[in-house]
């Protein structure tokens, strides 16, 4: 009787210890949060005076860079945006995975309606093994010039970084800065059919720097050490440009790209297109004095106007005089190709990655700019993009267009009309992409519209190919994709072939955001195993308003791990 009673005793052990043991391991990858980090965020204008002119702009807590988020390696995050603007809102945080809570993803229309005038609306999500440095800005109209902010995601505690600890930390944000209101300069430009006119300044944590009118005291500077070694974060905060960024007289090494440690890697200069980030080390080993950090354009395109004039900041030693003359930043020229590919070439993950070998769904995917007929009575206002057509821009030939509902919550609540499940997973046709595009403006060039996705199943392996095409202008572009990081297995110029194509399978960089080359192709794979339905598109502001974007919809999997959640009670409506 007694072995029996122990025996019980011991089964039932043993079954509580497995069904604990069940539970913790659903729980450890549930995103619950290790600690939770609150946050208010207020959108709100304010007047600033900035290149001799006073304006509203919009920012958030009145601040412009707006406040930095913040946390630590499995954080969980809340934040409560009100809006107290006359202007629609969504926040986006940018490179954040979003495991199960694609509902806070934030860009306008696909995930969301805009939060209204008034409205409150509150992100959560979890920063589930992720950690360096990312970015959160607006994400409906041209907002995000001035609504935008750094989010910097510590190591767990006690976990040191994979390099020389720094002795300071500087987060570097790199902007553009218009005199216009910016949801009318969208408006207008759009119905013009043409390109934006150039930013009025660069701008380095809001600053013009002395080159531009009014700025020679508007102008940001790090005072540093002799000797010490600083941490500078880098983001791209900006609208239409991608830009070069390097510090005279001293090496930057790179240690970490779109959060992701990298093998250190030094270089004269960085580019980052807009949303990128990049965290470099920098020693201040130079003679004592006032050295410039320089911000230039990049720019890839043909024909395409920019502003050319350098953002200035100062890297400004101890013991230095205070207004000793700058020893200027060497910036490339704005078209060096080979400088954005010399960096490329040199980003490598850290550790060998687990990347995905078979492949389940392969995409190949098109980019490019498009000049849509001019079909207006008025084509002196409404048609004013290359040879008086009208601009617009694509993925495999189709102009994405927002619906003017939530994609999420049409998907979720299965109400039907809004968008289509038939996106291409192959150009319409083929043709030499690069150099052969049909060009004969506006009439091959033209672009389908509509509200395309692509279904993918629930822990397929992707690969997608992205080629740029020359059917108006070759050109970088920036893409980016929601809801997930990516391995950059391969890229190269001209058009894409399997048979030559180089790939990295080993140690690849893992980004959210990847400069697809002027006239050439860029090889991801991810595993799409995070259920919504995610934007991808290009970060140049103009683009996406023209239609460069494709939605992706990732289906459920089994069980509750595998499955999106319910929206949240606050979800603002249309």
């Amino acid at each position: 009787m007694a072995n029996l009673v122990i025996t019980s005793f011991t089964l039932w052990l043993s079954l509580v210890i497995l069904y604990a043991t069940q539970t913790m391991h659903a729980m450890a990858f549930w995103p619950g949060g290790r600690s939770t980090r609150f946050y208010d965020f207020k959108v709100q204008t304010k007047k600033i005076t900035k290149l001799c002119y006073t304006k509203d702009i919009v920012t958030i807590n009145e601040m412009y860079p707006g406040p930095v988020v913040y946390a630590q390696e499995d954080d969980r995050v809340i934040i409560r945006v009100t809006n107290e603007s006359p202007y629609n809102a969504t926040i986006h945080w940018h490179g954040v995975r979003q495991r199960l809570s694609c509902w806070s993803d934030g860009p306008s229309y696909i995930t969301q309606c805009p939060i209204q005038t008034g409205q409150t609306f509150t992100y959560e999500f979890t920063l589930l093994q992720q950690k360096g440095t990312l970015l959160w800005h607006a994400h409906v109209s041209w907002l995000r010039a001035t609504v935008h902010g750094a989010i910097v995601v510590y190591p767990k505690t006690g976990v040191p970084y994979p390099f020389m600890y720094p002795y300071e930390e500087h987060i570097i944000i790199l902007g553009e800065y218009w005199l216009r209101d910016l949801v009318q300069l969208e408006q207008a430009v759009l119905a013009s059919g043409g390109g934006p006119p150039t930013a009025d300044a660069f701008t380095i944590n809001g600053h013009p720097g002395p080159n531009y009118n009014c700025s020679s005291d508007d102008v940001y500077k790090i005072d540093v050490v002799p000797g010490k070694t600083y941490l500078l974060r880098l983001i791209n905060a900006g609208l239409n440009m991608e830009n070069f960024f390097a510090i005279a007289n001293h090496k930057l090494t790179i240690v970490e790209a779109d959060a992701e440690y990298t093998k250190p890697f030094s270089t004269d200069r960085v580019m980052l297109g807009p949303g990128q980030t990049v965290n470099v080390l920098v020693t201040a080993n130079q003679p004592i004095g006032r050295y410039s950090m320089g911000m230039g354009p990049f720019m890839s395109a043909q024909n395409v106007p920019f502003q050319s004039i350098k953002s200035v900041a100062y890297f400004q030693y101890l013991g230095a005089m205070p207004y000793s003359l700058a020893l200027p930043a060497p910036l490339p020229s704005f078209n060096d190709n080979l400088a954005v590919k010399t960096v490329m070439d040199g980003l490598k993950s850290l550790n060998p990655v687990p990347v995905p070998k078979e492949i389940d769904s392969n995409l190949f995917i098109t980019i490019g700019l498009n000049v849509q007929k001019c079909n207006s009575k008025t084509p002196q206002q409404n048609c004013q993009g290359v040879n008086g057509g009208i601009m617009a821009a694509s993925m495999n030939n189709i102009s994405f267009i927002k619906p003017n509902v939530s994609l999420l919550e049409a998907y979720y609540k299965h109400i039907h009309g809004y968008y289509s499940e038939d996106f291409p997973g192959v150009p319409l046709k083929f043709y030499d992409f690069v150099n052969g595009a049909p060009n004969t403006i506006p009439i091959d060039t033209q672009s389908v519209r509509g509200t395309r996705t692509k279904v993918l199943e629930f822990g397929s392996r992707v690969q997608l190919i992205l080629q740029d095409t020359g059917t108006v202008t070759t050109e970088n572009h920036p893409i980016h994709l929601h809801g997930y990081s990516f391995y950059v297995v391969g890229y190269g110029t001209g058009n894409y072939n399997p048979q030559t194509a180089n790939f990295n399978l080993v140690d690849p960089p893992y980004m959210n955001t990847i400069g697809v080359p002027a006239g050439g192709w860029a090889a991801i794979r991810f595993v799409a195993d995070n259920p919504g339905v995610w934007f991808m598109h290009c970060h140049l502001e103009i683009h996406l308003s023209w239609g460069l974007s494709v939605v992706f919809i990732v289906k459920n999997g089994q069980g509750e791990l595998e499955t999106l959640p319910h929206p949240p009670a606050d979800l603002p409506r249309c």
